[in-house]
């Protein structure tokens, strides 16, 4: 018997955790900045998959991935120019 949708979400979420972490280590800012959206996705794909294996300590892992995701999509912005009347 095939396994239920539900269950395979965890293929495209493990897909999705392997490409985020190659994008994050990327030295160019707009890939790593993509990174993090994809981490987000795959946090919320893994979670979904948590609830329907209820994986509590998994969930609870995703919740602080991702606020850790969040603070890196804030980190990967474009800084702001630098003031010239300072220069």
């Amino acid at each position: 018997m095939l396994p239920g949708w539900i269950d395979l979400l965890q293929w495209p979420a493990m897909a999705a955790s392997v490409v985020a972490a190659w994008l994050v280590a990327s030295s160019r800012q707009r890939r790593r900045n993509v990174g993090f959206w994809v981490f987000l996705a795959s946090n919320l794909l893994w979670a979904a998959w948590g609830w329907h294996a209820g994986a509590w300590a998994l969930i609870a892992l995703q919740v602080a991935l991702a606020a850790l995701n969040i603070r890196g999509v804030f980190k990967t912005e474009p800084p702001a120019p630098p003031d010239q009347a300072q220069a």
